[in-house]
């Protein structure tokens, strides 16, 4: 069956039984429908999550569809609770445009997935509708500043970078005009679109404490400056509180179950090569107030999301994983072995084998975090025994730990030497985690450590457009904040077409936008986007409903 259908066919159980089994009051208790809920902030528990384990799951350089991550994310938490450990897994929020695009949904496959899967991967609980209001009303009174002769901020146009957003691939958007028609229209500019994962409200939402320290946060957010050169902030616009009042449920953690009937979170959702690419720091801190293992993921390769994890998301709230699961697909190191996309079914030792030192260097970048890492080898029917059993006598004569997940085909059944491995080493292993570089280095610093140690760059280019950048960052006194690196998730590099573990190449930094609000900057590499485009035959195209309502072709 697909994905889908396997879905469709579990009996759900009321989110009321999922709660009552994890001793979480019905009073407390947001109800959307009977399958999913939201969960009031008062749950966190700061005392128990000091005594919680925190996983991570991370993976190599990724194919185009994807690894498995999410699948092999639920699929471990389930592997946990069958062994006697209380597990949860708390993942990032669907976004419609991959849903409607290349990759499809994002609650994990076959039987290790969240439920319902549908709602999940469409609308859900309307969290990405009030990020874009939030957003998109910051937007309009900004032009509405620009508009009005009195009472304005003296705002310099030219200045301003804040875009609006949509939950959508949609690249005819990426770079508009608006107020045409006169001046009864606005004062026209040019602007554009950025996907709703990219906004800055969504990176905040994932940062943020609590309500109150979201809406500080939202006054923090960067605007430009005025004609005489001073900076402008959301707080000077007095759009906080309403931003603020937007997000009121939005900021609240969603609680859906998984196929095996447990419980997940599920909250935010940046994309990696773009933001931070993991879920909120409330979901996270939540998970681990009501788990002992808490199963929580980064997107695309350990060089995205998983570095930001660690230097933005750690740091920020006070985190330390125990262990990393690195996932690795034999799809995906044959990939990186030069095998055409086109014959990834196809058995091929020699070119797995080529692949490999993709998944060595990633290991290798879990190494410079003090934290250690098992290797998680996520099953496709494709895959033949002597290429596993290839990839498992690479490391046979080493220390690292690897293990086959075959959750898509059996749920937490296929995981559970996986999860004696991790739950071995998470209650072993101390608080030994340490960031990459230090906040206080220099802008330039922290580039260069990360494009050098993670990616393996050579040296890093600056346009003249990035070094005005720096030197704008430095004379705001935002030189201090983290930095989000924006690359392909394709290539180590910020090339998408060096495969493997390429060596000798310069990345180039373009530019540097402020993303004060959320607590860092993101220089962007080569020609990354935040608005993607839908592929030629899109998922949408697909996807149908029948007169009962039930939905087919959502993958």
């Amino acid at each position: 069956m697909t994905d889908l259908e396997i879905a469709q066919s579990t009996a759900l159980r009321p989110i009321r039984q999922i709660a009552e089994a994890w001793a979480i009051p019905e009073d407390d208790l947001m109800l959307y429908g009977n399958y999913k809920a939201k969960l009031p902030l008062h749950l966190i528990n700061h005392q128990k999550i000091s005594k919680s384990k925190l996983v991570l799951v991370s993976a190599i350089s990724p194919t185009p569809a994807g690894e498995g991550k999410t699948t092999v994310s639920i699929g471990l938490s389930e592997a946990l609770n069958r062994i006697g450990r209380k597990a949860i897994p708390v993942l990032r929020e669907p976004s419609l445009g991959p849903v409607f695009g290349m990759k499809g949904g994002a609650t994990g496959g076959g039987y290790a997935q969240v439920l319902p899967m549908e709602d999940i991967n469409l609308h859900f609980t309307g969290d990405f509708a009030a990020i874009e209001k939030a957003h998109n009303l910051l937007a309009a009174l900004i032009a509405n500043n620009l508009h009005q002769v009195k009472q304005n901020l003296d705002i310099d146009p030219r200045t301003v970078h804040w875009k609006r957003v949509i939950d959508m691939n949609d690249r005819a958007l990426r770079r508009i005009i608006t107020g045409l028609g006169g001046t009864h229209s606005g004062i026209p500019r040019e602007t554009g679109f950025d996907i709703t994962a990219a906004s800055e409200v969504m990176a905040i939402l994932c940062l943020a404490d609590d309500l109150e320290n979201l809406k500080e946060r939202f006054g923090n957010i960067f605007i430009g400056f005025t004609f005489e050169g001073k900076p402008v902030y959301a707080r000077d616009l007095q759009a906080t509180g309403a931003m603020a009042a937007l997000m009121k449920d939005a900021v609240k953690p969603n609680l859906v179950q998984t196929i095996e009937g447990n419980p997940a979170l599920i909250h935010g959702g940046p994309f990696a090569n773009i933001a931070q690419g993991t879920n909120s720091v409330i979901a996270t801190r939540m998970g681990m107030s009501l788990a002992d293992y808490t199963i929580t993921e980064a997107g695309f390769g350990f060089d995205l999301g998983a570095e930001k994890f660690f230097d933005i998301k750690c740091r920020s709230a006070g985190l330390a994983p125990q262990v990393v699961v690195l996932v690795a697909t034999i799809r995906a190191l044959k990939y990186h072995g030069g095998a055409d996309p086109g014959q990834l079914n196809k058995p091929d030792v020699a070119l797995l084998k080529a692949g490999i030192p993709n998944l060595e260097k990633h290991l290798e970048n879990i190494s410079h975090f003090g934290v250690p890492a098992v290797v998680a080898v996520n099953r496709f029917p494709t895959d033949t025994d002597e290429e596993i059993q290839a990839l498992i006598d690479h490391f046979s004569v080493t220390d690292v730990r690897i293990h086959v997940a075959d959750v898509w085909a059996h749920g937490g059944a296929g995981a559970e030497t996986l999860a004696e491995s991790v739950a071995d080493i998470a209650d072993s292993n101390g608080t030994r985690f340490k960031p990459l570089y230090e906040n206080e280095w220099s802008v330039e610093q922290k580039i260069e450590t990360v494009c050098r140690t993670i990616y393996g760059a050579k040296a890093i280019d600056y346009s003249q457009q990035a070094r005005n950048d720096l030197k704008k960052i430095t004379e705001l006194g935002l030189d201090k904040l983290p930095v989000c690196i924006a690359k392909t998730q394709k290539s180590l590099s910020d090339n998408p077409k060096l495969l493997g573990r390429p060596k000798d190449f310069v990345v180039t930094i373009r530019e540097i936008e402020i993303a004060a609000g959320a607590g860092f900057i993101i220089p962007i590499t080569g020609n990354i986007v935040r608005m993607p485009g839908l592929p030629a035959s899109p998922a949408a195209c697909k996807i149908d409903i029948d007169k009962e309502g039930r939905i087919t072709g959502l993958f």
